[in-house]
């Protein structure tokens, strides 16, 4: 039997996070993160998101760094991984970025199609 992922809505991040919806957009932004999303456009976080999330809110309210500073720690905490699992990590990535590539595309033809549908 296959384990499923936990995916959280931007809410139930947020909540977990103990912050606001606008703040975990804003990082979503400013950090240059993506979350899955549903054709709809609704946002889906899973546990990897929750963990850079925590650390990011680490960062940034308790060790008191600047935005700027906080993606400079992140880039570096990235580096630090070792080779294996950097591979791996890249893998994952690209898998989700194609998914993501993949919702886009459908998204978009799905909106020609009701564009033509409507010119009928």
């Amino acid at each position: 039997m296959k384990m499923q992922k936990r995916q959280f809505r931007i809410g139930q991040l947020a909540a977990h996070l103990g912050v606001e919806r606008f703040v975990v957009r804003f990082w979503e932004k400013e950090f240059k993160l993506t979350a899955d999303r549903s054709l709809g456009g609704q946002r889906f976080y899973s546990d990897h998101n929750l963990a850079l999330f925590k650390k990011i809110k680490e960062l940034l309210y308790e060790k008191g760094f600047t935005i700027s500073g906080a993606k400079k720690q992140l880039r570096s905490i990235k580096g630090s991984i070792i080779a294996s699992q950097k591979t791996t990590m890249n893998s994952v990535e690209r898998t989700a970025a194609d998914h993501t590539d993949y919702k886009r595309h459908l998204t978009h033809l799905k909106n020609q199609l009701l564009h033509l549908k409507a010119s009928l």
